[in-house]
């Protein structure tokens, strides 16, 4: 079946099993590896997209989910090869060690950015209650997105 999908502001359209996972699609139909998967269970976050603004799971996600929705991925941050400041926040506070769990928690970060450019440390933490991080312990990345946060610029 002919699936269009919006993401990052492109249009595509696809031959897929309306049933397929969007994580799936975004990967092989797409070319847009940046969306991990960790579990496959919807457990971990390393699958995180953005849909219309809100955090989803795509490896869950029936790809014809997203069919009319505004899907956005990790590759949606780039701004002429550089890099996001949340994502240079990670690197810069050693938020981003295996990077498996990178993508969707900078994503969420990104969001958190235009959303509530004010949030607390508590609010950071339970807005990443959703993404497993094995590495990190996540004191660096709550560190990284406040500092982020403070210094305000998103370049989305």
């Amino acid at each position: 079946m002919k699936i269009e999908l919006t993401v990052n502001n492109q249009v595509h359209t696809v031959e897929a099993n309306p049933v397929s996972r969007l994580l799936d699609v975004l990967r092989v139909e797409l070319g847009l590896t940046g969306t991990k998967e960790g579990c496959g269970e919807g457990e971990c976050g390393s699958c995180t997209v953005l849909m219309d603004g809100q955090p989803v799971n795509s490896c869950l996600l029936p790809v014809a989910q997203a069919m009319n929705r505004d899907v956005r991925t990790i590759e949606s941050l780039k701004d002429n090869h550089r890099l996001h400041p949340v994502q240079d926040a990670l690197l810069q506070f050693g938020g981003g060690q295996c990077g498996i769990c990178t993508p969707g928690i900078s994503l969420i970060a990104a969001s958190l950015m235009e959303s509530e450019p004010d949030a607390s440390r508590e609010r950071i933490r339970t807005l990443l209650a959703g993404n497993l991080c094995r590495c990190t312990g996540y004191q660096s990345i709550v560190d990284a997105i406040e500092s982020a946060l403070q210094h305000g610029e998103s370049a989305s």
